[in-house]
């Protein structure tokens, strides 16, 4: 038993090496800035001045589809109010033209609070020892293959927070392509027959950005709580 204890205790501790490398890794890229996302997904940049293009295209399209239905409310057409929506035209415009500046602003005020969550103090932490503090407890409770089941749990601790980790991503990766096609929600909104669709795509940016706190919130109230258990594994 003792090549295999010393062979499930290396598996052990290079997994949650690991773990401690991507939570690292991790932790450190995601934010409520798209500096990340730009690094691996550069063309999101250059391709952002097409859907200003095409936002600009569709309002001025819509706005003159509204304006043409005014000569059909004679025939029981209904169309919008052609001051009202050349109002509401001209500053959808403007809106989708600077929904960069717009957007990024709103990223500055939820990057606030996110930074505070990242920046707080934790006990110290090193996932690599989560090991040994499992088999100190298991050596106290049980005999027998105490580093089989070590691993086992260390395992399944590994999968979870992996998982939790990489929902973050992908709630970071969903929150950078709302960023970058925010133009074309903008177009949404210049027109009453389209505007529920950007209270729907301001619904779903602002919970995303909620959502990103929560995960943090979530990855460093974990975290905290390996760091209390590693420093007395015993205390339970």
């Amino acid at each position: 038993m003792g090549i295999l204890d010393g062979i499930v205790a290396w598996i052990a501790e290079q997994v949650m090496h690991g773990l401690d490398l991507i939570s690292t890794s991790v932790l450190g890229a995601l934010g409520c800035n798209m500096d990340t996302f730009l690094r691996y997904f550069p063309a999101a940049e250059t391709m952002y001045n097409i859907f200003v293009a095409l936002a600009i295209g569709l309002i001025l399209l819509n706005w003159v589809w509204q304006l043409f239905k005014n000569y059909g409310l004679s025939a029981g057409i209904e169309a919008e109010d052609p001051i009202k929506l050349s109002i509401r035209s001209a500053l959808f415009i403007l809106l989708a033209y600077f929904s960069d500046e717009i957007v990024d602003i709103v990223l500055k005020i939820g990057g606030t609070p996110y930074s505070w969550i990242l920046n707080s103090e934790l006990p110290a932490l090193n996932f690599a020892d989560f090991n040994s503090a499992i088999i100190t407890i298991l050596s106290v409770c049980a005999s027998g293959a105490v580093t089989i089941i070590a691993l086992i749990l260390v395992l399944i601790l590994a999968w979870n927070y992996v998982k939790l980790l990489f929902e973050a991503a992908e709630r970071y990766v969903l929150l950078g392509v709302l960023v970058y096609t925010a133009p074309v929600a903008f177009a949404t909104g210049a027109s009453q027959s389209t505007a529920n669709i950007f209270k729907s795509w301001c619904r779903m940016f602002a919970g995303q950005l909620f959502l990103l706190l929560m995960n943090a919130w979530c990855l460093r109230l974990f975290t905290s709580m390996v760091g209390n258990f590693l420093s007395n594994p015993l205390s339970l």
